[in-house]
């Protein structure tokens, strides 16, 4: 099962190492500097296709009664709900983010984006079941229960209120705007702390909080800034110093990071803008993409399995199940699978190298592209092709193509004034250097 096994793992080895914050190296400041290069045309193609159809899983895997997005579905349905009935709450954040991008690119008539929308904000404000405002991390997508014992979950409610937060400044629609300003004004994020300084991972109705925290720098910036950001149940402004930034030394690259998948590196980029400023410690957007190029340089040092065409692991379904694997440092066991996710999730950060083997692993391997696009991960050599794709892993890769090539999801999400805010009270300014 995807993100519970992704982010399960990690909650309950509660990773917490880690060195004192420190600033970011000058290779990833250097690296800011980059121009982004234009969009040739069979490359704004390939990332039409790649949108296009992945906002296609977002509006048929989404359930029209409820708005909840299945976690997981075949990637050879003819339009059909895939039976399996697991709802995930990250899923269904980024489904909200890609009807706004398929009601911007005309993909679905807005009309019916807009009902669907509605549907969405209401059920989780009046019907799905909360704690404090948190969600569990999954629930049955027609009924929205509890699915057995998942975890209330504060990073994957943060996936969902960036969903939330993105419908409300991108439609002008008065019932949207409403519901879903009262769904991030309910959220209790002191409660989440838990008399802690980082804030807890999740809780049990049964055991409590879970004893993992967010304490060291990963795909946790969304929670602390939605936080901070919050009209009406804040928290200071002093606990975005209560995570550790430790410093990855990798082929002459330095990049703040822990020892987690590149997806890390991508979630919270998906919707605030960190490009071209910086806090105290470091320029987020440029680190980023020194992470990127670090794990490029870590797949090709393997060069049994991987290439310049063939490139890109993260957390993902593998031969033998769910797998949290990545590097730099190296995590699980590699064994030469791919994940397009990995590339996909950071096409802002090197357009060029990431466009280049996206491109590449399409041409190389179309069993491995589907209804919905790429399937989950694959193994050729193996002769293993997932038949599932994963919400969470189509989510990143539908949002960062869609940043790549209009910024609109950066644009539309920073509207939010809790948002620019936030950043403000942390003390992100302009990068002098970017």
């Amino acid at each position: 099962m995807s993100y519970i096994h992704r982010r399960q793992a990690l909650k309950l080895l509660a990773l917490a190492a880690g060195s004192a914050a420190c600033s970011a190296s000058l290779s990833a400041r250097t690296l800011s500097a980059a121009q982004t290069p234009r969009i040739a045309r069979d490359d704004e193609a390939f990332l039409d296709d790649l949108i296009r159809q992945g906002c296609l899983y977002f509006w048929e895997q989404g359930h029209p009664a409820t708005g909840q997005v299945l976690d997981r579905s075949r990637n050879d349905l003819n339009g059909a709900r895939d039976p399996r009935r697991m709802a995930s709450i990250a899923a269904t954040g980024f489904g909200l983010t890609a009807l706004c991008i398929a009601d911007h690119r005309g993909y679905v008539p807005y009309s019916q984006v807009v009902d669907r929308v509605r549907t969405t904000l209401d059920w989780h404000l009046n019907h799905l079941p909360e704690v404090h405002g948190f969600f569990y991390h999954f629930s049955d997508v027609e009924t929205g229960r509890r699915w057995r014992r998942s975890e209330l979950s504060s990073i994957d409610t943060s996936i969902l209120l960036c969903g939330i937060q993105t419908a409300r400044a991108y439609f002008a629609d008065a019932r949207i705007q409403s519901l879903a300003q009262q769904l991030y004004e309910r959220v209790d994020w002191p409660w989440m702390l838990n008399d802690g300084q980082a804030f807890a991972m999740g809780w049990f109705p049964d055991s409590g909080f879970i004893p993992g925290r967010w304490s060291h720098y990963c795909e946790l910036m969304m929670i602390y800034l939605l936080a901070i950001g919050s009209p009406t149940h804040p928290v200071s402004p002093e606990h975005w110093n209560s995570f550790t930034r430790p410093v990855i030394d990798y082929a002459g690259m330095s990049f703040i990071g822990g020892n987690d998948p590149i997806f890390t590196h991508q979630y919270s980029h998906a919707w605030f803008d960190f490009r071209h400023k910086r806090d105290g410690y470091a320029d987020y957007f440029a680190n980023s993409r020194v992470a990127t190029r670090a794990h490029k340089a870590f797949c090709l040092s393997m060069p049994k399995w991987y290439s310049n065409n063939y490139w890109g692991i993260t957390a993902s379904d593998s031969i033998h199940g769910y797998t949290v694997w990545g590097g730099p440092p190296s995590r699980g066991l590699i064994d030469g699978t791919v994940v397009p996710s990995a590339a996909a999730g950071s096409l802002p950060f090197l357009p060029g190298e990431c466009l280049s083997v996206l491109r590449s692993l399409r041409a190389k391997y179309p069993q491995a592209w589907g209804r919905y696009g790429f399937l989950d991960a694959f193994h050729p050599s193996a002769n293993w092709y997932n038949p599932d794709v994963l919400g969470i892993d189509l989510g990143i890769s539908v949002l960062m193509a869609e940043n790549l090539r209009s910024e609109l999801v950066w644009q539309t999400f920073m509207r939010n004034p809790e948002a620019d805010r936030a950043m403000r009270l942390v003390g992100f300014h302009p990068d002098s250097l970017a």
